[in-house]
C-alpha cells in the first residue's frame, strides 16, 4: 500500500505533521510561520497556494477564527478601541473565504479545526455543517479545550484514553483549564493554537487508517 500524501495546514508547531509521518506517511505542514521544530518537511507560505498539489488529506488545524467564533461575535457591533465596524466584517469575510477554500479544495478527505460559529459566519460558509466537538482529554491529555472538527470525507474521532475530570473548583481543575486561563501576551494566540499530542496521534490513526483503507 501507498503511503497517504497528508497536508497539514495552519500548524507552525509540527505536532500533527509529526504524527503521520511516523506512521510512514508523506506528511507535510504550512503556516505563514516557519517550523518551529526547524523541520525541512514544512512549507512557508498561504495553505490556499498549495491546496491543488495532489493531496490524499487535509487537515487544516489553527486557521484564524477570532472572527467566526461565537464568542467574538459582539466585535462585530462594537469593536474594540481603534477599529471600525467595517473592519470586523471585512475580517469575517476574510476568514470565511479561507475555511471555504480550504473546504471546497480538491482533496477528498478535509478536517479543519474552528470553534462554535456565529450565525453571521455560518451564513458565509459553503454548505454549513455541523461539526463533531472533541476535547484534548479524551486523548490522554489533561486539559480542556472544546475543539470543533468539521469533517469531509472522514469519521468522527473516537475517544482513545478519556481521562476523568477532575471536580471544579479544585487546583487541578484550574491546572486543566490554564489554556483558556493564559494571560494576554503577544504569544497568547500562538502558545493556544498547539494540537496536544494524544488528539495528533488519534488523528493519524484514525483518519490515517481509514484513508489508507480508502486508497489500497
Amino acid at each position: 500500500m501507498r503511503s497517504l500524501r497528508v497536508l497539514v495546514g495552519c500548524e507552525f508547531s509540527g505536532v500533527v505533521r509529526r504524527a503521520f509521518a511516523s506512521r510512514g506517511h508523506d506528511a507535510w505542514s504550512c503556516d505563514l510561520l516557519p517550523a518551529e521544530d526547524g523541520s525541512n518537511r514544512h512549507l512557508q507560505c498561504d495553505v490556499r497556494d498549495i491546496l491543488g498539489e495532489g493531496w490524499d488529506l487535509l487537515a487544516v488545524m489553527h486557521p484564524p477564527c477570532t472572527r467566526l467564533c461565537n464568542s467574538g461575535v459582539r466585535w462585530l457591533f462594537k469593536p474594540p478601541a481603534g477599529r471600525r465596524v467595517d473592519d470586523m466584517w471585512a475580517e469575517l469575510d476574510e476568514a470565511a473565504a479561507l475555511f471555504n477554500a480550504c473546504w471546497t479544495a480538491p482533496i477528498p478527505r478535509v478536517a479543519i479545526e474552528n470553534p462554535i460559529m456565529h450565525r453571521h459566519a455560518q451564513a458565509r460558509i459553503v454548505g454549513y455543517q455541523r461539526p463533531q466537538y472533541v476535547e484534548p482529554f479524551w486523548f490522554g491529555d489533561p486539559f480542556f479545550k472544546r475543539l470543533g472538527l468539521y469533517l469531509r470525507g472522514l469519521p468522527p474521532l473516537v475517544a482513545t484514553d478519556w481521562l476523568p475530570p477532575p471536580a471544579p473548583g479544585t487546583d487541578e481543575h484550574k491546572r486543566w483549564s490554564r489554556v483558556h486561563r493564559m494571560p494576554a501576551s503577544p504569544t497568547r494566540a500562538r502558545e493556544r493554537s498547539r494540537t496536544h499530542p494524544g488528539l495528533a496521534e488519534a488523528m493519524a490513526d484514525q483518519w490515517g487508517g481509514y484513508a489508507m483503507a480508502q486508497v489500497a
